[in-house]
C-alpha cells in the first residue's frame, strides 16, 4: 500500500468511531505548479515504526516532501540524523541539533495542499501552509507551540553524488531548510502510539489522566519502564494545578525487567513510604491499561508492593466510580423528561414535579448517593437564574440564587471530593462562575483574555475545557481548602471557527461545535494533533451539546452524543444523527386543544 493511501485510512478513522465525513484533512495531496508530474501517493519500503529514509520516494518530489515532514518522527535521540539525511549536505549546519530532554519537533497541522515550483532555470521551492499544533519534548510531551510560523518554504535539489544525478537512487536534498525540527500530524499518529498515564489529584483520592507519545519503534519491553519514567517525569505542565507528582529525587533503578512473567520494577522513593508505593501501583496498573499479569515494585530500602494481576487491580481499583450506564432527559415546555430509545435505560426525573418548570437547560450528575442538580431557569424580564440542590433523588430542596443575567450557559458539576461540598462551573454574561448545591455562584479567574462562551468539565472533575474569545482552552481545577481555583490556560489548536459549544467525548478528546464554512461537530484531541469530523453538517449553529465521554470503567459500545441547532435536538448515532422526536419524549401531557406539540431541546445525560 501506497504512503498516502495509509494515511488517507488514518485520516478518516475517528477514535469516536465512524464519522459522517472527512472535512478538513491532516494530509493533503501536493498541489504541484509547473513542470513535472502531479502525483498523488508517495512510496516507501521501510521497517514498522521508522519513518521513510530519503531515497525511498526515488525521482518523486511530492512524495519526498511528505516523507521529510515525517523524518524527524521516532526515537528523540536519532531525530536530527534522520531529518539531515534530507538535507544537503552543504545546509546541515543551518538545523542547530539538540541533545537528550532539550529535543523539540515542532508538530503542525498542513493547512493547505504544499505547493511545490519549478521555475525556468529548474528550480523547485516548496512552499508548506501549516498550524502550529505543539511541540513533541522527548519525554512524550506535547506542549504549546512556541513558534507562530504559519508557513515554511524550502527548496529542492536533485542529488549531486557522482553517477546517481536525475535518478531514482539520486533523489532530492532539501536546501534552505526550515531551522527546525518538523512533524505533520498525521505523520505523529502514524509513528507514535498515544499512550494515557494518570496523576493522584492533590489529596490522592482520584486518578487525572495525561497524554503522551510513545515512538511505534520502541519495543514492547520498554513499555513499562518508559510508563514509569513518565510518571517519574510529572504530569504536562498545564494539568499541574490539579495533580500531584511523584516525591522529588524518585528514581528507576536499571530498566523494568520481566522474570519468569512478572515484571520487576526496582525504584529509589525518598521516605520509602509503602502507602505511596501501592498509590504507584495503582498509577501503574492503569497507565499500563493493556498489559496484565503480576508486577513487582520494589524500593531501594527493600519495601515492596505485589500486584498479583494488572487487569484485576484494575477492577478492584476503578478509575472512575462509575457504577450505572447514563440515562438521557431533555427539556420540553420548560421541564425536565426522560428520553426514551431502544435498548438504553430510562430514567427518572430526578427533581421534584414542584421544581420542574420553567428550565431552560440542566446539568444532574450522581455523587454516591446523592444526586446533584444544577438548573438554569426564566427569571422574567428575559432574564435567567440558576437554582441548585443536592440530595437523595427526587432532590428535596432546590435553592434558586439571588443574581440574574442575560445569559447562562450549561452548567457543569465537578466531581465532589469525598463528602466535601460539591462545586459546578458555569459560565454567566461571558465570564465563569463556581457555583455549590446553594446557589451561590463566585466568579473565577481565568487565565486568558477574552469572553467565556461554554464550559465542560472531564470525569475526574479536574481538566476543564473552556471556550475562551472564540479559543478552544483547557486548564486543570484544583478544589482544594473548598476553593475552586483554574491554573495556566493551555490553548488548543484546531481549524475551527466559530466555535460554540464543547463537551469531553473520551478521556483524551473532546467534542467541538463550530464551523469548517458549515456547522459541524469535531472530535478534537487535547493537545490537538487528533481533528476527526463526527458531524459535517449540521445545517445550523449548535447552541447546546452533551456527551457521555467514553472511559474505561463503564464502556459502551458506541457514542452517545445529543446536540441541538436551531431549537432542534439530535442524537448522534456512529456514523449520522437523527432528530430526537416528541414521541421519545416520555411523560409528556397533551397538548391543549388547537395547540402545537412542543419539541425536545437542551438534552443531557445523568451518569
Amino acid at each position: 500500500m501506497s504512503r498516502l493511501r495509509g494515511l488517507a485510512g488514518l485520516l478518516c478513522a475517528g477514535l469516536l468511531a465512524a464519522v459522517a465525513g472527512c472535512g478538513i484533512p491532516d494530509r493533503t495531496d501536493v498541489q504541484v505548479d509547473g513542470s513535472g508530474p502531479a502525483v498523488s501517493a508517495g512510496s516507501s519500503s521501510f521497517g514498522r515504526g521508522e519513518p521513510p529514509t530519503r531515497t525511498a520516494s526515488g525521482a518523486d518530489r511530492e512524495a519526498f516532501v511528505l516523507n521529510f515532514l515525517a523524518a524527524a518522527a521516532g526515537e528523540p535521540e536519532r531525530a536530527y540524523a534522520r531529518v539531515k539525511q534530507f538535507i544537503a549536505r552543504e545546509d546541515r549546519n543551518r538545523l542547530a541539533e539538540k541533545q537528550g530532554s532539550e529535543v523539540a519537533i515542532n508538530v503542525v497541522r498542513l493547512t493547505e495542499k504544499p505547493v511545490i515550483t519549478e521555475n525556468a532555470g529548474g528550480l523547485l521551492t516548496v512552499r508548506v501552509p501549516v498550524q502550529q499544533v505543539g511541540v513533541l519534548r522527548a519525554n512524550g510531551v506535547l506542549g504549546p507551540p512556541v513558534v507562530t510560523d504559519t508557513e515554511y518554504r524550502f527548496s529542492l535539489r536533485g542529488s549531486a553524488e557522482p553517477g546517481q544525478e536525475g535518478t531514482e537512487a539520486g533523489g532530492y536534498y532539501v536546501t534552505d531548510p526550515p531551522s527546525v525540527l518538523l512533524l505533520d500530524t498525521l505523520s505523529l499518529r502514524e509513528y507514535y502510539q498515544t499512550r494515557t498515564v494518570y496523576f493522584w489529584n492533590s489529596d490522592a483520592t482520584r486518578l487525572v489522566a495525561d497524554q503522551r507519545y510513545l515512538p511505534v519503534a520502541v519495543p514492547s519491553e520498554r513499555l513499562v519502564s518508559e510508563a514509569v519514567k513518565w510518571l517519574i517525569g510529572g504530569p504536562s505542565e498545564w494539568l499541574r494545578q490539579g495533580v500531584s507528582g511523584l516525591p522529588d529525587r524518585t528514581a528507576l533503578i536499571n530498566n523494568a525487567v520481566k522474570t519468569d512473567g512478572r515484571w520487576e520494577v526496582n525504584l529509589d522513593l525518598p521516605g520509602d513510604d509503602r502507602r505511596k508505593l501501592e498509590k504507584l501501583g495503582i498509577q501503574l496498573a492503569w497507565s499500563l491499561s493493556d498489559l496484565d499479569g503480576p508486577l513487582q515494585l520494589t524500593t531501594r530500602n527493600q519495601s515492596r508492593v505485589t500486584i498479583d494481576d494488572l487487569a484485576a487491580h484494575r477492577l478492584a481499583n476503578p478509575v472512575y466510580p462509575l457504577t450505572e450506564g447514563p440515562q438521557r432527559f431533555t427539556v420540553y415546555a420548560g421541564a425536565i423528561h426522560p428520553l426514551a430509545f431502544e435498548a438504553e435505560a430510562i430514567g427518572t426525573v430526578p427533581i421534584r414535579t414542584e421544581d420542574n418548570h420553567d428550565i431552560v437547560s440542566a446539568a444532574v450528575r450522581r455523587a454516591a448517593e446523592k444526586t446533584l442538580a444544577a438548573l438554569v431557569t426564566t427569571a422574567g424580564g428575559g432574564r435567567q437564574r440558576l437554582v441548585t440542590g443536592s440530595g437523595v433523588a427526587p432532590v428535596q430542596v432546590m435553592t434558586p440564587g439571588p443574581q440574574t443575567f442575560a445569559a447562562i450557559g450549561r452548567p457543569v458539576w465537578l466531581r465532589p471530593l469525598g463528602a466535601a461540598q460539591p462545586y459546578g462551573l458555569v459560565v454567566a454574561d461571558g465570564r465563569l462562575y463556581r457555583f455549590d448545591d446553594r446557589a451561590r455562584m463566585v466568579p473565577v479567574p481565568v487565565g486568558t483574555a477574552g469572553p467565556v462562551s461554554a464550559v465542560a468539565a472531564s470525569l475526574d472533575g479536574h481538566r476543564i475545557a473552556l471556550i475562551v474569545g472564540g479559543r478552544l482552552c483547557l486548564s486543570a481545577a484544583s478544589l482544594d481548602g473548598g476553593v475552586v481555583s483554574l491554573g495556566p490556560v493551555r490553548q488548543v489548536a484546531t481549524t475551527l471557527t466559530d466555535l460554540s459549544a464543547v463537551d469531553w467525548a473520551q478521556e483524551n478528546t473532546l467534542a467541538v461545535a463550530g464551523s469548517t464554512n458549515r456547522s459541524a461537530v469535531y472530535e478534537v484531541g487535547v493537545d490537538g494533533v487528533l481533528q476527526t469530523p463526527l458531524v459535517t453538517d449540521v445545517g445550523a449553529r449548535v447552541t447546546h451539546l452533551a456527551v457521555y465521554p467514553a472511559n474505561p470503567t463503564y464502556v459502551l459500545p458506541t457514542v452517545m452524543m445529543m446536540y441541538e441547532a436551531n431549537g432542534v435536538s439530535y442524537r448522534f448515532r456512529s456514523s449520522s444523527a437523527e432528530t430526537i422526536r416528541g414521541e421519545q419524549v416520555l411523560d409528556v401531557p397533551p397538548p391543549p386543544a388547537g395547540g402545537r406539540a412542543g419539541s425536545p431541546t437542551a438534552p443531557f445525560f445523568l451518569f
